[in-house]
């Protein structure tokens, strides 16, 4: 009899739906009914409201089911599901999912195909190619390759990546570094974590690209300390590499040094801004730099530094291993590539969408994401993490991209998008977004630290329905000096979801309605 292969996530999301009680239920029964299988634990494909999402692989590929939950594994065996049976949990070929099959999977093509931590995995799936390709190259083709391609910072800068690297390469200095962000710490977000725990080798290999492309010998990853699952697989990635002599001080051979080490952040928000993380990482608490000078000359203990998110480094290997007109003929206009849309909040099929730039956010939201969970309309969609905008119907057919949305005052950001339905209290958010930065500001500047709490107090009052017209005046003072005041985007960026609140839903603050709004 053959062994069958049978796949359970062992991503963070699958696991607290129930994956280590599923796959322990799958190896017991198939002890008691004297079948032989194999489960592997993959990562997850995104689909996160069918997790646990168990695939089995049979003759005409593998075959889905899901939810699974620890009590329907024996109703699956009775239904012939290590043959692809059919049963009211199955559904289909995983690959014929239209959820998946109307994605473009660049970056994500291997999430949930493979064993996280198998080197061969990952070889066998086009790992690896893009450095070895890189390894024949000098430093300044690298640099142009990834300029070529168009990538951009995908942490919500959206600054060009290849004119960041270029900066670092030509740089002066005995020593560089490569920092990847990973404390993903927006609303919603979560394709950072998955890469991590659903794909670690695409990550290591983009910092070693890097690496190359710059000069630097030494890596950090730094982790959102909530992530206690992507700490450990990258950790255990690193070993596995160095061992396999893709990390140390002879890089596949090439005589070319690179070191990458784990460091766990501090659990603050504003550690996410780059030099808040460098003082992180030096050791010091997370207070923000002021800039000049930029950390691509004097970063990580004052030497020049490539900062990028993960998103961002995952990309890279693909690039190499296709070379940039591969990667540059997706998308529109100055937004290249791809990016992990990740749909969260009150929506029926959360998870994330990996699309080439130029959808629009009713595709994702009603296309992939099938309207809210609560079957009520949606009132407001919150794009770009907790300090993105709200943005308002009459713009939900605009291209997702960079400049299309700074046009109208909004952020694409890291592609996190929450929804909420008419029962969302817009005013009460705002209010949120306001108490949030108070808490989470790493207090150096004034405009953040002072303003966040005055602007509770305001939106305070405005709710109370005390002298509301002159408040809402202060309110919109106040945001003006927030936005070019503040040191950096933390307190920069809070204005964003409280005037789009407040402008898009004048209702919520207890203001009337204009009798025409503009679009």
């Amino acid at each position: 009899m053959n062994t069958v292969t049978l796949w359970v996530p062992r991503d963070a999301a699958a696991l607290a739906a129930g994956a280590d009680e599923v796959a322990a239920a799958i190896a017991a029964e198939a002890e008691r009914r004297g079948l032989p299988v194999r489960i592997v634990r993959n990562g997850s494909r995104g689909l996160f409201w069918l997790e646990p999402l168990v695939e089995v692989a049979t003759s005409a590929g593998r075959v889905a089911y899901g939810p699974v939950a620890a009590d329907d594994v024996p109703a699956l065996f009775d239904a012939g599901w290590l043959q692809g049976g059919a049963h009211p949990l199955g559904h289909g070929p995983t690959d014929a999912i239209p959820y998946l099959a109307r994605q473009e999977r660049l970056t994500f093509a291997r999430m949930g195909v493979t064993d996280p931590l198998s080197l061969a995995d990952y070889e066998a799936h086009e790992g690896w190619a893009g450095l070895r390709r890189a390894l024949g190259l000098d430093g300044d083709a690298i640099v142009q390759e990834v300029l070529d391609s168009g990538l951009r910072g995908r942490g919500g800068a959206a600054f060009p990546a290849g004119i960041k690297w270029r900066t670092v390469r030509q740089a002066s200095a005995s020593r560089k570094y490569v920092v990847c962000n990973a404390d993903e710490g927006d609303s919603g977000t979560f394709s950072d974590r998955m890469t991590m725990e659903g794909d670690p080798y695409m990550l290591i290999e983009g910092m070693l690209i890097a690496g190359l492309a710059v000069g630097a010998t030494q890596g950090f990853v730094y982790i959102r300390s909530e992530y206690p699952h992507a700490v450990a697989t990258m950790t255990e990635a690193i070993e596995r590499a160095m061992q396999a002599g893709f990390l140390g001080e002879n890089v596949c051979g090439s005589g070319r040094a690179f070191q990458l080490e784990v460091r766990k952040a501090a659990g603050a928000y504003v550690c996410g801004e780059e030099t808040a993380m460098l003082e992180s990482i030096e050791g010091k608490r997370g207070i923000v730099r002021a800039k000049p000078p930029l950390p691509a000359l004097a970063g990580l203990f004052g030497q020049p530094t490539v900062i990028n998110n993960v998103i961002s480094l995952a990309s890279v290997p693909l690039i190499l291993a296709r070379g940039a007109a591969f990667y540059r003929d997706y998308g529109t206009g100055r937004s290249r590539g791809t990016l992990p849309f990740q749909l969260a909040g009150n929506i029926r099929h959360g998870g994330l969408v990996e699309k080439a730039f130029g959808l629009t956010l009713r595709e994702l939201v009603f296309g992939f994401g099938g309207g809210t969970r609560s079957g009520r309309p949606v009132k407001a969609i919150q794009v770009g993490g907790p300090l993105g905008t709200y943005v308002p119907e009459s713009k939900w057919d605009e291209p997702l991209d960079y400049e299309a949305y700074a046009a109208f005052g909004a952020v694409v950001g890291h592609g996190g998008i929450v929804v909420h339905d008419d029962h969302a209290d817009m005013a009460l958010l705002a209010r949120h977004a306001m108490a949030f930065c108070a808490l989470e500001s790493c207090g150096k500047c004034t405009p953040c630290r002072i303003g966040s709490t005055r602007g509770v107090e305001v939106i305070d009052r405005i709710r109370l329905g005390e002298r509301r017209a002159e408040q809402v005046v202060l309110l919109r003072d106040l945001c003006d000096t927030m936005q070019h005041g503040s040191l950096c985007a933390m307190g920069g960026m809070t204005p964003f979801p409280v005037l789009s609140a407040l402008e898009h839903y004048p209702e919520d603050f207890g203001l009337a309605l204009p009798t025409e709004r503009a679009a």
